[in-house]
């Protein structure tokens, strides 16, 4: 059976960049998706599928229509446990680290057991660190949590060490759905530094120069989703 974690760890220790486009399934049309896959950028190696709020069976929906067009990798990427399907091939098992909400910390983990204990999904255990972005996304509406400032740069680190020493396989900076601004070189940089497991920013990332930047800073994989989905 194909690792998908094992696949991105290995592209990360070998300083092979990744690039995750993000599907959002309420924005998503089916019936258009071999042109909207046409569409990916070359770089493309994986296609990440979930929202803040979404009915699942537009996500199963979504993740059908995509994998019918498509080998490459379709990693789930909940807002909610209710939107876990099956059918994807992996699952970002994701904990708010970065909020003190105990539904997003924990009871959305527990309410997911019994759609996952007998499942065939790959589960990647993943912090999630909500970090400000100049705006409020609707990640911050949905769990009620508060972003970390960008100039609190220890905070994050620390929090992303949290994450690691709680036994967490991937550590995804996100400054939130169209972010006015993306996560800084500096926190990349310093996060960077500090982990031993693969590191994923998004959020606010919108041209060539500034995917760069974040890989040169130290991003193993960058999400890409508002922006894709406009341009």
């Amino acid at each position: 059976m194909r690792k998908f974690y094992t696949e991105i760890s290995l592209a990360a220790t070998n300083g092979k960049k990744q690039l995750a486009i993000l599907v959002d399934p309420d924005k998503f049309i089916e019936a258009e998706t071999g042109f909207y896959l046409k569409k990916l950028p070359k770089e493309t190696t994986h296609i990440f599928v979930g929202g803040s709020t979404v009915d699942k069976s537009k996500t199963e929906k979504t993740v059908h229509a995509i994998k019918v067009e498509t080998d490459l990798p379709v990693i789930l990427f909940p807002g909610d446990y209710s939107q876990i399907t099956e059918i994807a091939d992996a699952l970002l098992f994701l904990s708010l680290i970065s909020g003190r909400n105990p539904e997003y910390l924990i009871e959305q983990q527990v309410k997911s057991v019994e759609k996952l204990k007998n499942s065939k999904l790959e589960i990647i255990p993943t912090a999630y660190i909500l970090i400000d972005g100049g705006k409020e996304c609707a990640v911050q509406r949905v769990s009620g949590t508060k972003p970390i400032p960008q100039s609190q740069v220890e905070t994050i680190v620390n929090t992303a060490l949290a994450g690691e020493f709680s036994g967490k396989k991937l550590i995804y900076l996100e400054a939130g759905s169209g972010a006015d601004f993306p996560v800084s070189e500096e926190i990349i940089a310093e996060a960077k530094k500090a982990l031993t497991i693969p590191l994923i920013v998004g959020g606010g990332i919108r041209s060539l120069e500034q995917q760069n930047k974040a890989y040169k800073a130290g991003a193993d994989m960058i999400v890409m989703g508002t922006h894709f989905e406009t341009n």
